[in-house]
């Protein structure tokens, strides 16, 4: 747990700025979605998992009577504590710490989000326990994420080139996995949304600082992969390709 949390640490924590102006992570038809969620529930108090640079905490705040925006690096919550108070988001506020162990009360949060971090959580349903307890009588749990790949060849190029872009990387889980996930640590789950997320590879390897011999293994998986993989991820000449992405809300029971 320790040697994962630092390789987290050694991935995001040099490229906070990079996440606060990727239009990857800025912009989406899912962050308008997150704030529908939160304008229904009446002044919820928000709890942002794995928040990044805070782009969910920020299409929720508006919205919320409180958002705790949470993450490992301090550099990530440095932006958004910055970013906040540019955009006068005043309700906003950071806290440091692990997702398998939130240093919250019991029933504290009406809503509950994690929007592209969970895939590099070390043990899901852990997490999962912990959202449920500080989670409040049929409170509301959005996560947002790059779903796993629908058939075993595709998934284990997926999980590859995720892997070699970025060592924090633990796994992007199937639909069908994050519904059992879900359904074991005692919430009611659906699929809300499901869509493809279109990624420019000069970009999305920069941005997370990935290095020239990791690059070029990238460049090998690709080029070594059989045509159904070329074709599901629609990979281009540039290995710019897109990926599945699911947000799935649930119901604590």
């Amino acid at each position: 747990m320790r040697q994962h949390k630092q390789s987290i640490l050694q991935s995001f924590s040099p490229n906070a700025e990079a996440y606060l102006t990727s239009p990857v992570h800025s912009a989406g038809a899912d962050l308008d979605q997150l704030a529908r969620v939160a304008a229904a529930l009446d002044q919820p108090i928000v709890l942002d998992l794995g928040c990044g640079a805070g782009h969910a905490s920020f299409a929720v705040a508006p919205f919320a009577k409180e958002v705790v925006a949470f993450d490992l690096s301090t550099s990530m919550l440095d932006v958004v504590a910055a970013t906040a108070r540019e955009r006068q988001l005043l309700n906003i506020g950071t806290k440091q710490g692990s997702v398998e162990e939130l240093p919250f009360e019991d029933e504290q949060f009406d809503l509950v989000l994690s929007r592209y971090s969970a895939h590099h959580w070390n043990h899901v349903p852990q997490a999962l326990n912990e959202v449920r307890r500080v989670l409040k009588p049929n409170g509301k749990v959005c996560f947002i994420d790059v779903a796993g790949a629908p058939s075993p060849i595709l998934d284990t190029h997926l999980q590859s080139v995720e892997l070699m872009r970025d060592p924090s990387h633990v796994r992007n889980y199937t639909q069908s996995e994050w519904l059992s996930l879900f359904q074991a640590a005692s919430f009611q789950p659906q699929v809300e949304s499901e869509w493809r997320l279109a990624l420019e590879f000069s970009s999305w390897v920069a941005r997370i600082g990935t290095s020239a011999e990791r690059i070029a293994a990238i460049r090998s998986l690709w080029s070594g992969a059989p045509s159904e993989v070329h074709s599901y991820f629609k990979l281009q000449d540039d290995l710019s390709f897109e990926i599945d992405s699911i947000m799935i809300s649930a119901r604590r029971l």
